[in-house]
């Protein structure tokens, strides 16, 4: 791709690439509707602009939009797709249909630097951060785009860890220049990094969801290390600063470890550390994965678990594992065999 990517531009930014090339300033909105609206691969479709602007604009850009390099295909449905990011570089993004809804798995990163104990991408370790184009490429040229309902910002990466470029995209997603989707159709998924997360919070109205895991903080810093800069009670005190009774939903991320958070008494622990929080709690199920000593607990003991929150005041719901055949689930994407296999 020579040339700069003008996909996962906001309207100030491509406001400025007019302006600097000369262009009248209303091209700006012009090339946005080409962009996010009609979703054009080259700049010669954008064809309401000169032929003169056109030629201006090609001898420095590009749209930018680059489609699945390779896709997986699991048995219920669930797709797995490969984006190339970069020379060497890959990320992985998941489309989950189920009856009315679409969603897409998106990632942020190359890699993740959170070293999460029960996750493939942390494993992979942290290569690099994605451009704003490079994201919002993943919706962009996905093969069922059209279908799309919602976005999930949980996919490889640490959304926190990159948030310039991740509120670039969701400006894009939501503006009226842009997709003009709803903020309740995107929740971002986070590990909970102190600056990043209040950030987010003041700076987009999307969903939140917060990986939690286990309340007991001890236990948190062995299964995230991330526990140790910013834990788990110093987040809940300063969520507790906002407003998630209305609009915006604030949810959790529980995986269930067997013999390890699933007993009633994380489940009390969770009402006592999650009170007064307008909050719910989605428990999942653990997929294992190589070279981790951790087992998923059994169903009848995640809906016991459940079902105590639940009747303690946390609405509490037990998430379907999709595409785990086609290691697509939960904490199971990565890409560091293929970027091996790329550089050899």
């Amino acid at each position: 791709m020579s040339g700069y990517p003008l996909l996962g531009m906001t309207l100030a930014e491509l406001q400025s690439v007019v302006k600097y090339l000369g262009m009248p300033a209303f091209a700006a909105k012009q090339i946005a509707f080409w962009l996010y609206d009609k979703k054009v691969l080259s700049i010669d479709e954008m064809t309401n602009l000169s032929l003169k602007h056109r030629e201006l604009l090609k001898g420095e850009y590009v749209v930018g939009a680059s489609a699945p390099v390779d896709e997986m295909r699991s048995a219920d449905g669930t797709v797995k797709y490969l984006y190339q990011a970069g020379d060497n570089h890959f990320v992985e993004a998941v489309y989950i249909p189920d009856e009315d809804r679409a969603t897409l798995c998106v990632s942020s990163q190359v890699g993740c630097k959170m070293n999460c104990k029960f996750c493939m991408t942390g494993k992979q370790g942290f290569t690099a951060n994605l451009t704003a184009n490079q994201i919002l490429n993943q919706i962009s040229s996905l093969p069922e785009r059209d279908k799309l309902t919602n976005i999930v910002l949980m996919g490889m990466g640490e959304p926190l860890d990159n948030l310039d470029e991740v509120l670039k995209v969701l400006e894009i997603m939501t503006s009226s220049y842009g997709y003009g989707w709803s903020p309740k159709r995107i929740t971002l998924s986070s590990v909970g990094l102190r600056k990043g997360l209040q950030r987010f919070i003041e700076e987009s109205d999307c969903h939140l969801a917060i990986s939690l895991h286990s309340p007991i903080t001890s236990q948190r810093a062995d299964l995230m290390p991330a526990e140790r800069a910013f834990s788990i009670t110093e987040m809940v005190d300063l969520l507790k600063n906002y407003d998630f009774s209305k609009q915006r939903r604030l949810s959790f991320e529980y995986i269930v470890f067997k013999g390890v958070n699933d007993s009633l008494l994380y489940a009390k622990e969770l009402v006592k550390l999650l009170r007064g929080l307008d909050c719910r709690i989605n428990l999942i199920r653990f997929h294992a994965i190589p070279g981790v000593d951790l087992e998923g607990a059994d169903m009848e003991t995640m809906t016991a678990f459940r079902d105590y929150l639940t009747s303690h005041g946390l609405f509490s719901t037990i998430r379907a594992s999709r595409g785990e055949d086609i290691f697509a689930a939960c904490g199971m994407l990565s890409t560091a065999k293929q970027e091996e296999n790329n550089k050899n």
